[in-house]
């Protein structure tokens, strides 16, 4: 019976889309193959919320890097090619590094046969879909943000302080939103500088976000955010300011204020 390692992985941002293969599937499939196939599964290793299109999977990289070596362990059994990588280098790369250590890798939706050179040209095209796939899914990603972001609809990235994210929507956090108006207080009328604002607020009892201390850069981010806090949103530093969908903090300091260059 031939000792192997299941690797299994799921994505958060492809499980907000069109990848239902979760994990759960993706062990009951493995399972099944070895259970069919005379292969004991010894150890299990997973990567949740980790892309495949990113080098950043602490679970895989225990087996490529750590101690996963034949003996024990013969095999690493996944449940779809794509699970390893969606990209077709990285997956060759991969692949070669587990051979190196005399591992095989092996995909159980996907039979490549017996012939190598046969097997390597179904492996390519098989990875060189799933890659396109993944291509496809960014540029209509990319698409709907941009065309939500033109309307002035939250598009996903890190809520500015003052808000949260919500159903897809910047709203208002009380906590948050005080300690914006406060910085912008000491600034507006006082015009204190970065470090004693920061000094200032951390004294008044204000904590940032994560409950630490906050620094002048943190202070610094929400003075430049202004435009924001005034009800207007842009998605990237490239597009340009539109009238925003949230509820703004702050009232607008001038008529200029809706200028896209400021």
């Amino acid at each position: 019976m031939k000792s192997v390692v299941a690797y299994i992985r799921v994505s958060t941002d492809q499980q907000c889309r069109e990848d239902k293969f979760g994990l759960d599937d993706q062990k009951k499939i493995i399972i099944d193959y070895c259970s069919e196939n005379d292969m004991k599964i010894v150890r299990w290793i997973a990567d949740e919320g980790e892309s495949g299109a990113k080098d950043n999977r602490p679970g895989f990289d225990r087996i490529l890097y750590g101690d996963i070596t034949n003996p024990p362990y013969e095999a690493v059994v996944v449940a779809k090619t794509d699970r390893v990588s969606r990209d077709i280098e990285m997956y060759f790369h991969y692949s070669y590094l587990l051979r190196v250590k005399k591992v095989e890798l092996i995909s159980v939706t996907e039979d490549f046969g017996e012939n190598k050179f046969f097997a390597n040209i179904l492996r390519s095209f098989v990875i060189a879909s799933a890659e396109a796939e993944r291509e496809a899914i960014t540029r209509r990603t990319s698409g709907g943000r941009a065309i939500k972001s033109a309307k002035g609809g939250y598009s996903g990235g890190r809520a500015p302080m003052g808000y949260k994210a919500l159903g897809g929507q910047l709203v208002i956090d009380k906590r948050e939103a005080s300690l914006v108006r406060r910085i912008f207080e000491l600034k507006d009328q006082q015009n204190l500088t970065l470090r004693a604002i920061a000094a200032q607020v951390n004294k008044e009892g204000y904590t940032a976000r994560n409950g630490g201390v906050i620094s002048y850069g943190g202070v610094r981010n929400i003075l430049d955010n202004r435009k924001t806090y005034e009800g207007w949103y842009r998605y990237g530093k490239n597009s340009e300011w539109v009238k925003g969908q949230h509820e703004p903090i702050l009232p607008p300091t001038t008529p200029q204020s809706t200028d896209s260059e400021k």
